[in-house]
């Protein structure tokens, strides 16, 4: 694949990508501009990409799904926690549009940098430095939050910080296997749902 819509299409054939607010989103930020210069040339293949000090960038089938089971929409305030090169970061923010906000939260002050250079023309996502198992408290509560490293459970923190219906995406389970699970708030009551998707992420750092 040479460009971002034939990533796009390709996501679409194999059924990962359905949701078309998402597709739309994805085809707006082009996954070359948030992949580091040495690994441009494999920008459009579906598979995660080194980043900066031993993290990568997601593989672009996995954001599609997180983001579909996220559903964030216009208006709404959004958390990343662990911000990467940015690129989730920066759909979420054709996600929520103008009227919304995405705050994305990372631990490593080089790469938080980085992202941050990537998000200039996103006006509306604030990079933090921070841990993102803390959340991000003084911007709470949110209306979506999304983690691209995993824990055996979700951390109670995220989930004091989700608004009265919000939910969490995140992967859940040891470090050699996850499963993507969602987490909701509904009438003042958690709920838990393994989404049936195996996955891989670096570990949450406690």
């Amino acid at each position: 694949m040479r460009t971002n819509d034939e990533l796009v299409d390709y996501l679409k054939g194999t059924g990962a990508l359905y949701d078309e607010a998402v597709e739309e989103a994805m085809r707006r930020v082009d996954r070359i501009a948030f992949v580091p210069q040495r690994y441009r040339s494999h920008a459009y293949e579906d598979r995660a990409l080194p980043n900066l000090l031993g993290q990568t960038t997601s593989q672009p089938t996995m954001v599609a799904l997180m983001l579909q089971h996220l559903a964030a929409s216009a208006g709404m305030k959004a958390l990343e926690v662990g911000a990467g090169t940015g690129y989730v970061a920066a759909i979420l923010s054709e996600l929520v549009g103008p009227e919304g906000e995405v705050h994305a939260i990372e631990r490593i002050p080089a790469i938080a940098h980085e992202a941050q250079k990537r998000l200039v023309a996103y006006s509306n996502v604030y990079v933090h430095i921070g841990n993102g198992i803390t959340g991000l408290k003084g911007k709470a509560p949110f209306d979506r939050i999304i983690v691209s490293a995993a824990a055996e459970n979700p951390p109670q923190a995220l989930i004091d910080q989700l608004s009265g219906s919000g939910k969490i995406v995140m992967p859940v389970g040891h470090s050699n296997m996850q499963r993507l699970t969602l987490v909701e708030k509904l009438a003042g009551s958690v709920r838990k749902t393994d989404l049936g998707i195996n996955c891989v992420f670096v570990p949450l750092i406690y």
